[in-house]
């Protein structure tokens, strides 16, 4: 990854302090925040519930939550889960401050889960199976995760994302948001370990690798029988 680029905050964590208000969120961007139309685009009609694992402050819960009627997010960073329930103002989102393996939560209760720049902080073999075990049939799973480069192999992908993001940056005119997170860098995986690892665990789960430094993975949970 170029230096300086984009991370998301270590146990669980994006949160980025507390922000001004409503303008500065909408101008906020950073390859994380880049992806978030992934999640929602891939939102279920008729969705009645949305778990977000690694919420950080709480962004995408507030996303989801004008879309959605109940939404959770999890993280096990109190700081951030303090900025989170700060910015819900009546209280809308259930923000719960746990360990997401540990975490009680009722199996096949959420129509869509998520997690952005979580799952390499995460056994990710268990994480993923909890993911599924969470949904509802017919409930989607969207990941936005890191993982780690090959080179020389993936120097022209690096080189391609070194460019696009200044792109981004002189169409922007604004410096790229960086969380106070703790950092995890390099992340535990590459890219073709993360997808056998996803392939294993949520059969005919669609990888798709993204330009910014980012991967997704989009399941959705079979009918039961």
């Amino acid at each position: 990854m170029a230096p300086g680029a984009s991370r998301d905050g270590s146990c669980l964590c994006r949160g980025p302090g507390i922000v001004a208000g409503v303008t500065e969120l909408a101008e906020r961007w950073n390859h994380n925040i880049h992806y978030h139309h992934v999640v929602l685009g891939a939102l279920p009609a008729g969705s009645r519930s949305a778990l977000d694992v690694g919420c950080g402050d709480g962004w995408l819960c507030r996303q989801l939550r004008e879309r959605v009627p109940h939404v959770v997010g999890v993280d096990c960073d109190s700081a951030s889960i303090e900025l989170a329930r700060g910015q819900d103002l009546d209280g809308a989102i259930d923000y719960r401050c746990e360990d997401f393996l540990t975490a009680a939560l009722p199996a096949e209760s959420f129509d869509l889960v998520t997690s952005i720049a979580a799952l390499h902080h995460l056994d990710p073999a268990a994480a993923l199976a909890k993911m599924a075990e969470l949904l509802r049939p017919g409930g989607r799973l969207v990941v936005i995760g890191l993982a780690r480069s090959r080179l020389p192999a993936d120097l022209p992908r690096e080189l391609a994302a070194v460019a696009a993001q200044l792109v981004h940056r002189f169409v922007r005119r604004q410096p790229m948001w960086q969380s106070p997170a703790p950092a995890v860098w390099p992340p535990p995986h590459t890219y073709p370990q993360v997808r056998r690892l996803a392939e294993q665990a949520l059969p005919a789960v669609q990888f798709r690798r993204h330009l910014l430094w980012r991967y997704s993975l989009v399941w959705t949970k079979p009918l039961a029988a």
